[in-house]
């Protein structure tokens, strides 16, 4: 099978979960032997490939499978559909969208219209979880059948992380609180750090930060327990030594679908507190996973001392999400591929 792989033109000019997940997932293809490529549409044609996977719903990626299917290409989208896509959101965004339309002439496309488009258009939806298949089925009304659930994985490199090397590195004893994410508004790391102020702990901020979001960032670095390091990348053993030798991870964003970031810390070995409004099935996490509202700041730190009081088992914590690889993501997203070309019209 020959895969082309894509999302939006800019996505790459920034590291992120999505970014990760798309480099990761094309790696473990080509290992299976599947031939994935991240192709550049400035160059290559959809015409020699036999099916089209687009990462995301949103940001202009429908013109992508409108593209594929008019070049008479299968498409399977991973649509990243957030958890405040409900049946009541849904009907509200279509009423909305259909008002737009007609007073516009239908000249200027809703973000609804554009998501729908690519999910009733594609061959085959792949979803983190079961929220967000529910999500989808609820707000654009998607029949279930055409939906899987494919988790995202962790590299190996993360379970066999030690705090050591971050410890030495930046002179600061384990058992802090850390939060990796972009640095903004949505990410919230105010909560965390406000909630935390007059704790003791530490909390240790790693992420990038564009220019529209340095406010925020400086009105962080006003609080003296906070330590912001940058961004690190991926593969940087830092990161992953980072995550072994913080006492708890806390993503208090507003909303997420999958974090890579909070697999990445149980995988080191670290119980997580994040935010409720997520798609990703916290079952088998339990009790390493403590769910908050992202602006209670009371239940954050009640959250954050709750799982520092109890000595964690780093061991349990790793198993709990053990079977999260990128070996698995693509063995499973091969079946898929299959069984959409197989269907699909020559």
């Amino acid at each position: 099978m020959r895969i082309a792989i894509l999302s939006y033109p800019m996505l790459f000019q920034r590291q992120g979960g999505l970014q990760i997940q798309i480099k990761e997932t094309v790696a473990a293809l080509k290992q299976l032997g599947v031939q994935a490529e991240l192709i550049d549409p400035l160059q290559d044609h959809l015409t020699d490939y036999e099916l089209v996977h687009v990462f995301s719903a949103i940001n202009g990626n429908y013109r992508i499978v409108e593209a594929a299917k008019d070049a008479g290409k299968p498409v399977v989208i991973s649509p990243l559909v957030r958890p405040d896509w409900t049946r009541f959101s849904g009907m509200r965004a279509r009423f909305f969208d259909r008002l737009v339309g007609k007073s516009t002439g239908w000249h200027i496309q809703t973000t609804y219209r554009e998501i729908d488009y690519c999910l009733q258009a594609s061959d085959a939806i792949v979803a983190l979880g079961e929220i967000e298949r529910q999500s989808i089925i609820d707000a654009f009304l998607i029949a279930s059948e055409k939906i899987k659930v494919i988790p995202n994985g962790i590299p190996q490199r993360f379970f066999k992380a030690t705090p050591q090397l971050f410890v030495d590195k930046h002179d600061i004893a384990p058992g802090f609180v850390l939060c990796v994410a972009a640095i903004n508004s949505h990410k919230n790391q105010l909560a965390v750090v406000d909630a935390l102020k007059d704790s003791g702990l530490t909390v240790v901020l790693i992420g990038s930060c564009l220019a529209s979001s340095q406010s925020y960032l400086a009105k962080l670095l006003t609080y003296p327990h906070v330590m912001y390091l940058g961004s690190l990348a991926y593969d940087d053993p830092l990161l992953a030594s980072a995550y072994a030798a913080a006492g708890v991870f806390c993503l208090p964003s507003q909303s997420e679908v999958m974090p890579l970031s909070v697999l990445e810390a149980l995988a080191a070995g670290t119980p997580v507190v994040m935010t409720k409004n997520h798609c990703m099935d916290v079952s088998k996490m339990q009790p390493y996973v403590r769910e908050i509202e992202p602006d209670d700041w009371a239940a954050i730190r009640e959250a954050i001392s709750g799982l520092l009081a109890h000595s964690v088992d780093a061991a349990n914590c790793r198993s709990s999400v053990a079977g999260l690889s990128w070996g698995n993501v693509a063995a499973d997203l091969a079946i898929i591929y299959q069984q959409v070309i197989s269907k699909h019209p020559v």
